[in-house]
């Protein structure tokens, strides 16, 4: 019997919803295409990456371009609706709806770790004596993503999602 192999295993890398809200991929609320939030530009020419600092809603499509500067953001969604991001409260790109619900991202980096997540048939978590960040990304999903038997339909919505990206 041989051992399991990498591809096969995933391990919690302990990101937060919070490490994917540097670049968010929106639908423009002009055109209904692909808009891109990122931070402003500082005019004092200070590079901050944080949560707060104002973010700038631009789309290549017909050139919106909104700047944020309450410097907050509103984390809170409705399970049965689909996702809207945390800056301007715009929908998300990344997302389609599935029997059990939605299925979302910020970015293709999140939307990867989900798939490396749902894939892998063996997740290795983060230990209960384990000190450090305990409500990760992946400890959050929904149950019904993370079980087995919803593992083929949560696949396909990804590829749906994937392939909504090429189609622009």
């Amino acid at each position: 019997m041989s051992p399991i192999s990498t591809r096969h295993r995933f391990r919690d890398p302990r990101s937060t919803k919070y490490d994917f809200l540097e670049s968010v991929l929106v639908r423009c609320p002009g055109c209904d295409k692909v808009a891109h939030i990122g931070t402003a530009p500082d005019p004092a020419g200070v590079r901050d990456q944080g949560l707060f600092v104002p973010r700038r809603l631009v789309c290549r499509n017909c050139g919106t371009a909104k700047e944020s500067r309450r410097g907050g953001l509103a984390l809170h969604r409705d399970p049965y609706g689909s996702a809207r991001d945390p800056y301007f409260g715009v929908r998300l790109w990344l997302q389609t709806e599935t029997r059990h619900g939605w299925v979302w991202a910020y970015n293709l980096e999140h939307l990867d770790l989900i798939r490396r997540f749902v894939q892998a048939p063996l997740r290795e978590g983060i230990p209960w004596h384990d000190h450090g960040r305990k409500m990760t990304v992946v400890a959050r999903l929904p149950a019904w993503m993370q079980q087995a038997r919803n593992r083929d339909e949560v696949l396909r919505a990804i590829a749906r999602i994937h392939a909504s990206l090429l189609r622009t």
